[in-house]
C-alpha cells in the first residue's frame, strides 16, 4: 500500500471530545484506512488494508475486544 499520509483527510468520532486522547482514521487513496494517534499527528500511522479495517471493526461490534 503506496499512501502519501500527509494527504489524508483525517478524522475522529463524533463522540470524541476537544483535548481528549483519541485515534484518527483516514480512507487512503487506494482502498486502504489510516489510523494515528491524535496527539502526534505528525508521527507513525498503521495502515490496514480494506479487508483487515473490515475485520477488526466486525470483531469491535461483536465485542471481541471487551476486557473480562
Amino acid at each position: 500500500m503506496n499512501t502519501v499520509l500527509s494527504e489524508a483527510k483525517w478524522f475522529k468520532s463524533s463522540r470524541s471530545q476537544a483535548g481528549k486522547e483519541c485515534v484518527e482514521v483516514a480512507f487512503l487513496t487506494g482502498g486502504g484506512v489510516g489510523v494515528r494517534d491524535s496527539k502526534n499527528p505528525t508521527g507513525p500511522a498503521l495502515k490496514f488494508t480494506p479487508g483487515d479495517w473490515d475485520a477488526f471493526t466486525a470483531d469491535i461490534a461483536h465485542g471481541t475486544f471487551e476486557r473480562p
